[in-house]
């Protein structure tokens, strides 16, 4: 925990929520810790074993976030329906307002609907059900239809075809990389060293990471927070992860948009505002990526889909200044795998595009097990899977 973190234990800006408590993270003393990859959950666990006294060393192949966390689409929000998945978003939501304003970084409120059109009947009833689970986990989540979206958004949204909808209030949107930086600068102001160009490989007896062939440091502990190389990574260490790359994207429109963050479930899309207009994504392709062999630029289908979406559901004539892709990483049960792989040994992958907002909480939770602290939720326990299993990659968003 750092000395400037404030109202960490709140959820939402001040009411104190037991969902959004700090996971211990014991002193750390004595030490030697190594992250591989730069990105936002790497990063944040580095700073966070740093404060509580660990010597780290984070070890990235590329730039500082120049990964998975570079492309998120910066949507936060900590409306879920399981308890373990409650419980990561509302402590990632506290730390995330924790921290606004601080080196740059920023948090906008902004409220979350999820929708479904009104020929949708399975993924209306979806919502409905879903939302009634957040709310016993205390989260502000109304349900509504089109003429209640109307009355709460104005003409923000075209809401004639929605058949049922959910509304979270605590919801917000930030710039991922502001994020990213901040947290390096915090990382190396508790004493982290940030090795960027240096691409390294993982040794799980004793753990350590390896560099041309050979052991070039063992430390106490290792985590592998790689993105879409980690399972490429353990396995070459001997160890095999249940995980699928998969590639997303997203466009930036220039035309302004002030309406909520919205989610159309049956269209399979999203948008937010954005500094320059808009945000919009998902273009899921729900098969294997290559992480060293990808098309990082928006697909000519993705944005004529997203487009037609922004038009039909918010009157939004899209002028788009880019488009670009990135990768998420699937697991069996879409959950992550966050945890220890060996002994000393520990992984942090497969968030389903839920990583980035996460990180904070994640990067907390897994520093605390690093140093014997508070144990992680076994629903995320990497050794629930073999690495042999078969599955179809899904929609991060999807509703079900």
């Amino acid at each position: 925990m750092t000395g400037r973190e404030r109202d960490t234990a709140s959820g939402d800006g001040g009411v104190d929520d037991e969902l959004a408590r700090p996971f211990d993270v014991p002193d750390g003393s004595g030490r030697r810790v190594a992250v591989v990859g730069a990105g936002a959950v790497g990063l944040t666990a580095a700073a966070d074993l740093a404060t509580a006294g660990a010597s780290v060393t984070v070890y990235e192949r590329g730039d500082v976030g120049a990964g998975s966390s570079g492309r998120a689409a910066g949507v936060l929000y900590d409306a879920y329906a399981e308890d373990v998945d409650a419980r990561m978003g509302a402590r990632a939501l506290a730390r995330f307002r924790a921290f606004d304003g601080e080196r740059g970084f920023s948090v906008t409120p902004c409220p979350y609907v999820f929708l479904a059109h009104e020929s949708d009947e399975r993924t209306g009833d979806a919502i409905a059900e879903t939302a009634g689970r957040m709310r016993v986990h205390g989260r502000d989540v109304t349900t509504t239809d089109g003429d209640g979206l109307r009355d709460r958004f104005g003409d923000a949204l075209r809401t004639a075809d929605v058949g049922t909808a959910a509304v979270a209030a605590g919801a917000m949107w930030t710039d991922p990389a502001s994020y990213v930086a901040a947290t390096a600068a915090r990382a190396r102001e508790a004493g982290v060293e940030i090795r960027t160009d240096t691409e390294v490989g993982v040794r799980t007896d004793p753990p350590g990471v390896v560099r041309d062939g050979a052991v070039t440091e063992r430390y106490d502990a290792v985590l592998v927070a790689a993105g879409a190389h980690t399972g490429r990574m353990l396995a070459d260490a001997g160890v095999s992860l249940a995980t699928k790359p998969y590639r997303v994207q997203a466009l930036v429109s220039r035309r302004r948009y002030d309406g909520p963050i919205c989610y159309d479930a049956t269209e399979g899309a999203y948008f937010r505002p954005h500094p320059e207009g808009l945000l919009a994504g998902d273009g899921t392709e729900t098969v294997a990526a290559d992480p060293d062999a990808w098309d990082r630029a928006g697909d000519d289908w993705f944005v004529a889909d997203a487009t037609a979406v922004l038009e039909a559901r918010a009157g939004h004539d899209a002028d788009v200044a880019r488009a670009w892709a990135g990768l998420c990483t699937a697991t069996p049960d879409r959950k992550p795998l966050l945890g220890a792989v060996a002994d000393g040994v520990y992984v942090a992958t497969g968030w389903h595009g839920h990583g980035f907002m996460w990180s904070p909480a994640s990067g907390e939770a897994v520093a605390a097990a690093m140093l014997g602290g508070d144990a992680l939720p076994d629903a995320f326990d990497p050794r629930r899977f073999d690495g042999s299993e078969e599955f179809e990659v899904v929609e991060g968003m999807a509703v079900e």
